[in-house]
């Protein structure tokens, strides 16, 4: 069994661990893009063609199934993704978490991308699955550049940042970029009002791997063996180990204790 995953950058390591979580032997291939990030300032055609680099690079070590573990990816590349993969190789995109967080009541805040933020693609999201809930649009400048450097300092004056720019109050936060799912006890720490109840985290993670390890036709068997291997690619090509950044959080360090495969 074999997942495949892609993001430009550390964003993959919350959806490649929880799929590790899922199925300890599962082999896991982690396909980045250092040589070309970010892709958020990118046009849609560029992060498209840099996403389908990475998905081909990938979908030559023959997975199961592909996660696009990027939000951004999945708004401007997915259908090209699927049109170039698919029947062969399902591909799995990466949706912010507005429903349930909206079914589970506001108000509720979305961080994400300041490009992200006030889209077409987020609005339509909010508009469609926001059941009538009271939703802010937080833009979070540096956070995703910051966790990918792994940065201490930087983390913390961005999601200081955008925790100041949360409404007080939220009972939910949509983590709509998947580098924050990286730190997302830091931002609920960071919106908690004092004396209040924490607020809940909504990522992607785990539903994308379920939804991966469903499409490519594996069941969920946390107690299976953990003898899944790792394959790193670095722009298409092999790498000796995960970015040295990735040691920084628990998702890296749980993907480094497997067998680095070639």
């Amino acid at each position: 069994m074999k997942i495949a995953l892609v993001d430009s950058g550390l964003g993959l390591l919350a959806a490649a661990a929880a799929v590790r979580r899922l199925r300890p032997d599962a082999d896991l291939v982690l396909s980045s893009d250092p040589a070309g990030m970010p892709w958020g300032p990118r046009t849609p055609e560029d992060i498209t063609a840099h996403a389908l680099a990475c998905a081909e690079a990938a979908a030559a070590h023959g997975p199961d199934a592909l996660i696009v573990a990027c939000n951004t990816a999945s708004v401007h590349a997915l259908p090209a993704l699927r049109a170039e993969l698919e029947p062969s190789i399902p591909v799995v995109g990466t949706v912010p978490a507005v429903k349930p967080a909206a079914s589970a009541g506001g108000p509720v805040a979305v961080w994400a991308t300041p490009a992200t933020t006030g889209s077409t693609y987020q609005r339509r999201l909010i508009a469609e699955f926001g059941q009538g809930a009271q939703i802010a649009e937080v833009p979070c400048h540096g956070l995703a550049d910051a966790v990918e450097s792994a940065q201490e300092d930087a983390i913390d004056v961005a999601v200081g940042a955008a925790a100041a720019l949360t409404p007080p109050g939220v009972r939910s936060v949509v983590l709509g970029c998947t580098h924050y799912e990286l730190v997302g006890e830091r931002i609920r720490a960071a919106v908690a009002q004092p004396g209040g109840p924490l607020p809940v985290l909504f990522g992607s993670a785990e539903a994308v791997a379920a939804q991966a390890l469903r499409r490519g036709g594996h069941r969920p068997d946390p107690s299976a063996p953990g003898t899944g291997g790792l394959t790193v690619l670095f722009s298409g090509r092999a790498a000796e180990r995960l970015p040295e950044a990735a040691a920084t959080y628990a998702e890296g360090r749980l993907l480094t204790a497997a067998t680095l495969t070639p």
